[in-house]
């Protein structure tokens, strides 16, 4: 797990041999990063499919209600499948723009 921060995001890299140590990871350490926006990037597991990203349900719940965007970057996936409950877009510079607008949201009183 590499872990990037930049301003008031934090970007979360996978780089665990398997992805549920990756979703262990990641929750037990929720903690260090509930006070910012969160980008979860998936995109090196080959293998990363939908029932895997539905896992991250719970965390990006929880993260929005703290009023902070939770935004997973994952490559190859049916997007139109996705549960609406987690923003999921297929690059990072995808998720920084949905971090902004999210913000501008907030900002404005949505």
């Amino acid at each position: 797990m590499k872990v990037e921060h930049k301003g008031h995001t934090t970007t979360i890299k996978d780089t665990e041999s398997s992805f549920d140590a990756f979703l262990e990871k990641v929750t037990s350490q929720y903690n260090s990063y509930k006070s910012v926006n969160l980008i979860i990037d998936v995109t090196h597991d080959k293998s990363f499919n939908l029932s895997q990203l539905k896992q991250f349900s719970d965390l990006a719940k929880t993260h929005k209600k703290n009023k902070k965007s939770f935004v997973v970057v994952a490559k190859d996936i049916d997007f139109n499948k996705v549960p609406t409950s987690i923003n999921t877009v297929p690059s990072l510079l995808e998720a920084h723009d949905i971090i902004d607008m999210e913000e501008i949201e907030r900002d404005l009183g949505f």
